[in-house]
């Protein structure tokens, strides 16, 4: 953003457009390509299935209505929905968890938040149970989204909402309406306290809130205070995982009461019959042709279909009302069909004295309690697709040690509480072997603290006075004082999860394959299998087949009641829609535990088609801390004099270059830790080149050889072959002139990684080709690719020309994956189609970037590439499972083998494989958690690359 700012593009922001005329990915992809050709544009995300464009730009190089007539150009009908209304000033993000919800219920939730005024972007994961929405608050409120999910059949349940924090309360002591309307009005009048939520049933209060202003320790103080002491407060127990256990522990109890009712059912219609004595019982006549056993199962079945198997009805209902088919219409289409032509079949014997009976009840009862097993495994499966988040999540720790301090800051009292009740501006004792509780900064004490798990960087790092902690990092043998700075959803922990989190949810593009077939799977299935019905019933009533044919206890209406059943239950569009977002959830997950922070699908899909890797120079292959390493000057002058004058130009720049600088010249201050440099006027800094001002009444320039020439400032000989020699050690040689005459050269040296060369080499024999870009002089960029071993260079590249030869690699039909600080080089990290932000560590929301490699090893990038590839393999192999399964499991189901081999799937049977179908799909996608690097990582050492600042 900065960059974008000094170049002259301000910041970006974002509009929504309406595009009809899509059919398809390749329509939308062409839009997208389109656009992003376009000068001015930032980003542009472009979907078929919602006709929905999100378009970041720069208003000061492009127009909204610019981009509405490229649209158009194209061929589609497009329409400005909100401009603007996607900035952090005017637009929200909530979190919503949505129980029990399928995948192939995923979608028409989708529709119904997008269909919503005022919703911007919205993105389910059934994987995860969890929905993100941007919205203008304006035009609808959160809780609007949340009747928008509740009227498709699922319970919704607010997670957090807008840019502020929220936190639940259970408060015991409250009986009464009254008492409620008592504790909301007392935390209402609380400042910066923005909305409340009850559920009365069960006690809870959640307060959104800003933090900057007020915390859950005020909740807790104003409720107990409220009531003359009556109430009781206390953070609500429910967590993530204790949500997701109570599901899985609802299947189960669901299970194994099905069993109690379908074992006796299965008993008396496929065992007992082959007992004599046992048989003789079930087979007494009750009322004409009714027997005892039929009875027996009329009786068992009844309560599986209607009282257990009721959460198939209910969602069937609510699916058809709003316009769509999911797997419990199937569900309940084929239970009922078996057991509503059973009961027609026993009342029939009851009225007849010669009519025979053959009822399917043991086929319906079967046939839920299966899905139910599956269900349960399920959902145990894709529970443990995300337990990254939850090791993420356990880096925090549960206590922390509150201290009060008098207003001479000594401490007068501690006491320790619950971590999640810190608030901002909080002091935090961190004993020694204790986790830090908080973002914050050390106000007193020294220690050594531990944030490998954090950063990646396995050394402890000092810390005084001053420096920053990140919250979940370990002491190590201090004792330390911290103020917080950053808390809740604020922490850098917090965003990290967040970050996981959103990776998780967001659809890779292959997903659009699977949500187009959904959408008319169901419909395509209830056809087929009336078709089938259809068919052998008639081929049966005209004789086409032999009758050895049918079984013993069937005629032919029946046979084909079965074979129909069997096609409606054993196909499964749950699998198809488990196949992408499981895979992606586990991979980014496995990523996450690595130290590389993959932005979601789309990110993952474009990584494992990288073909080519555009490397910045400083801080990505070397190690980013330039020092100064020689010194010649061209005039007569002090030292000294002469490193004031160049400090006081570079102090106010942010180059890395220039901060070497400035720290060289505080070794000639050692008296003062902080040392005062004189004022510089007119200070302008020119973009990747150098600087300038105006100090002591003298013109200051620093900067490379092409500044000096743009400048009109004579280089001598003397100059001229320092830098050459400069450039051929590897190292960066700064030119400083003073009042228009070049007065010295500074040698600046920065340290190739550790491994860089071996890197690249693997890179190679992964059929990925380096490139370096850079703006440093084209000596120094020669050598460092010689000694990594890369042979394309493109040197003195400011950061848009950076950007213009990622677009022309593109342009050459190469996937460019582009390896950068995230700072300086962010146009081209957007240009390229995967940006990689290096060394990232608590700047973990660069927005520019699609994967964050959190700690500074170049091999992280192998990592990325190579992890992507298998996560798309994984998705690749979901994907053929499914449909092969489903293009299989259909026709088989049909009846298409019984003529040749007498091969019948009776519809229980076909509901177990249904079941078993979604269950694989989770387990081959959870096999990636067993992910190893690529053997050649291994003999290098990496880890630790530490500089001394």
């Amino acid at each position: 953003m900065e960059s974008a700012e000094r170049s002259g593009k301000g910041m970006p922001e974002k509009a929504v457009y309406s595009v009809i005329g899509m059919t398809c990915s390749a329509c939308s992809g062409q839009v997208e390509r389109v656009l992003r050709q376009l000068p001015g544009i930032h980003d542009a995300v472009v979907d078929a299935l919602t006709d929905r464009a999100l378009i970041t730009f720069y208003p000061a190089l492009i127009t909204e209505e610019t981009i509405r007539e490229t649209i158009e150009d194209v061929g589609y009908q497009a329409t400005l929905i909100q401009d603007h209304q996607t900035n952090a000033k005017s637009s929200q993000m909530c979190r919503i968890r949505i129980n029990g919800i399928c995948s192939s219920c995923s979608s028409a939730v989708e529709s119904a938040l997008q269909a919503l005024r005022g919703v911007l972007m919205a993105q389910v994961a059934s994987a995860d149970e969890e929905a993100q929405v941007h919205y203008d608050p304006k035009m609808v409120t959160y809780k609007e989204l949340l009747e928008a999910i509740e009227d498709t059949g699922s319970v919704a349940i607010l997670i957090t909402t807008g840019y502020m924090s929220q936190f639940q309360l259970k408060v015991d002591g409250v009986s009464t309406d009254h008492s409620m309307r008592l504790i909301e009005n007392s935390l209402r009048s609380l400042p910066g306290v923005q909305d409340i939520a009850i559920d009365p049933k069960l006690s809870k209060f959640s307060v959104s809130y800003k933090p900057d202003v007020t915390g859950p320790r005020n909740f807790i103080q104003v409720i107990e205070s409220t009531g003359s002491g009556r109430y009781k407060a206390m953070i609500f127990p429910e967590t993530r995982s204790e949500v997701h256990e109570k599901e899985i522990k609802r299947y189960y109890r669901s299970f194994l009461l099905s069993l109690v009712f379908t074992v006796p059912v299965f008993l008396t219609s496929m065992v007992f019959m082959y007992v004599p004595g046992i048989k003789a019982g079930l087979d007494r006549k009750v009322v004409n042709m009714l027997s005892v056993g039929e009875i027996l199962r009329w009786g068992l079945s009844t309560p599986v279909q209607f009282v257990i198997g009721r959460r198939f009805y209910s969602g069937s209902y609510r699916a058809l009302r709003h316009g769509y088919a999911n797997m419990d219409v199937l569900i309940a289409l084929g239970t009922n069909a078996a057991y509503f032509y059973s009961v027609y079949s026993v009342l029939r014997a009851a009225a007849s004295k010669d009519f025979m009976s053959t009822e399917f009840f043991e086929t319906s009862s079967m046939l839920i309690s299966f899905i139910l097993l599956g269900k349960y495994l399920e959902i145990s499966a894709k529970g443990k697709t995300s337990t990254a988040i939850a090791k993420l999540m356990d880096l925090a720790p549960e206590t922390a040690i509150l201290l009060t301090l008098d207003s001479e800051g000594n401490v007068t009292r501690d006491e320790e509480i619950d971590s999640r009740l810190i608030q901002k501006n909080d002091v935090i004792k961190v004993l020694p072997g204790a986790k830090v509780a908080s973002d914050g900064f050390v106000i007193w004490g020294q220690s050594h603290v531990n944030e490998s798990m954090i950063t990646g960087e396995a050394r402890p790092v000092a810390k005084r006075k001053g420096d920053t902690v990140i919250g979940g990092t370990v002491n190590e043998d201090g004792v330390l004082h911290v103020e917080a700075t950053q808390v809740g959803s604020a922490s850098a922990l917090s965003q990290i999860i967040q970050l996981v989190e959103s990776a998780q949810m967001a659809k890779a593009p292959v997903q659009k394959f699977a949500d187009r077939i959904s959408k008319y799977f169901v419909p395509l299935v209830i056809t087929l299998s009336f078709s089938a019905w259809l068919v052998w019933f008639l081929a049966g009533k005209f004789h086409r087949y032999p009758k050895s044919w049918i079984p013993s206890s069937m005629d032919s209406f029946e046979l084909a009641l079965q074979f129909g059943i069997s096609v409606m239950v054993i196909a499964c569009p749950c699998a198809l829609g488990l196949a992408t977002p499981t895979a992606v959830m586990v991979g980014t997950g496995v990523g996450a535990s690595q130290g590389v922070l993959i932005k979601g699908g789309q990110a993952l899909e474009s990584a494992h088609k990288v073909n080519c890797v555009v490397f910045d120079k400083t801080g990505t292959l070397t190690i980013g801390k330039p020092v100064v390493v020689n010194t010649r000057l061209l005039k007569n002058m002090v030292l000294q004099e002469f490193y004031e004058l160049v400090a006081a130009t570079e102090v106010n720049s942010e180059h890395p270059l220039a901060k070497a600088m400035v720290e060289y010249a505080k070794k000639f201050r050692e008296d003062e830790e902080n040392p005062t440099w004189p004022e510089a006027k007119n200070f302008v800094s020119i973009t990747g080149h150098g600087v300038k001002a105006i100090v002591r009444d003298k013109e200051i320039i620093v900067g490379n050889k092409s500044l000096m020439l743009d400048q009109n400032i004579t280089i001598p000989s003397e100059a001229e072959d320092m830098l050459a020699e400069t450039e051929s050690m590897a190292q960066t040689g700064i030119l400083i002139s003073i009042d228009g005459e070049l007065a010295g050269v500074v040698a600046i040296s920065d340290p190739l990684k550790p491994g860089a060369s071996e890197v690249i080499s693997i890179l190679k024999s992964m059929k990925v080709k380096s490139i370096i870009v850079t703006g440093d002089n084209w000596g120094t960029a020669n050598s460092i690719a010689k000694e990594v071993g890369i042979e394309n260079v493109i040197a003195e590249a400011k950061p848009e020309q950076k950007a213009e030869k990622v677009k022309d690699l593109q342009a050459s039909g190469n996937i460019v994956a582009m390896v950068g600080d995230g700072i300086n080089d962010s146009p081209a990290l957007v240009a390229a189609d995967v940006g990689m932000a290096i060394g990232a560590g608590t700047d973990i929301a660069i927005e520019a970037a699609d994967i964050v490699l959190m700690r500074s090893n170049l091999e992280d990038v192998i990592t990325a590439i190579d992890l992507s590839r298998k996560t798309f393999s994984r998705i690749r192999l979901n994907y053929i499972w499914a449909l092969g399964y489903n293009l299989l499991g259909i026709p088989i189901a049909a009846g298409a083998l019984f003529p040749s081999t007498g091969l019948r799937l009776p519809p229980w049977i076909a509901g177990a494989a249904m079941a078993a179908s979604s269950v694989s799909v989770v387990c081959c996608s959870l096999l990636l958690k067993n992910y190893r690097r690529p053997k050649e990582l291994d003999g290098l050492d990496m880890q630790g690359v530490e500089v001394v600042k």
